[in-house]
């Protein structure tokens, strides 16, 4: 393969370089000192959007999303007292056509609006650079929250699933026909569609995402 099909410079100016590596994007900033840098995660959310203007201005799903957000009850269990008061943020990496992310978005925004905690949204495939410092096995999998410190400092990572919702992903790609079936779009168009409608209406789900995050952000603050 040759180097230009490698490493392609999209853009280049004053105070950045974007390049294109295959299907990875990265940008690298000018610093003060004339070299280029990667941005920080807390760089990133200094730069993000609010979850609230991010679901405002969703092209795709948002009502889904929002139905999700409304009908949400948050559970009187003791976490948002406990963790009110350690000026967390959340950094939600994510897309708008993302069935996972149009269950998951909403449920992070009602912890967040009840605990205070400033969550803020950056879009996946304008910088990748960032999802693939978080990958699950190998894939730029989402939505990812990156928790991090009142400092910016990162504390850690939940996503993409809850592992029961993983199971029931599971499940359904262990039903699928092969790959090389004629059939196989038709029955995966199918499953996820299924499941994009369950992610809209099943508070049980919601439940096990809502109980998920707070095994991880509780196992953070007890480090």
């Amino acid at each position: 393969m040759k180097q230009e099909e490698i490493l392609i410079k999209l853009e280049k100016s004053a105070d950045k370089i974007v390049f294109m590596h295959t299907k990875i994007k990265t940008i690298m900033y000018k610093s003060l000192l004339g070299g280029f840098y990667l941005k920080t995660e807390s760089q990133y959310f200094d730069e993000a959007i609010s979850i609230q203007k991010y679901m405002n201005q969703m092209s795709t799903l948002r009502e889904e999303s929002l139905t999700v957000y409304l009908n949400f009850k948050m559970p009187l269990d003791g976490l948002i007292e406990q963790i009110a008061d350690f000026g967390l943020k959340f950094l939600v990496i994510t897309e708008d056509w993302c069935g996972d992310a149009m269950m998951i978005t909403p449920i992070i925004r009602n912890i967040a609006e009840a605990a205070h905690i400033d969550t803020r949204v950056v879009l996946r495939d304008e910088d990748t650079s960032l999802i693939d410092r978080y990958l699950t096995n190998g894939g730029r999998a989402i939505p990812i929250v990156v928790i991090l410190s009142e400092d910016g400092q990162i504390l850690g990572k939940w996503g993409p699933r809850a592992p029961e919702v993983q199971q029931i992903v599971d499940e359904l790609h262990a039903k699928l026909p092969d790959k090389n079936d004629p059939d196989y779009e038709k029955a995966r168009a199918t499953a996820i569609g299924s499941l994009r409608t369950r992610y809209a209406v099943d508070d049980t789900l919601w439940m096990f995402v809502y109980q998920s995050l707070k095994r991880t952000v509780q196992g953070l603050l007890r480090q």
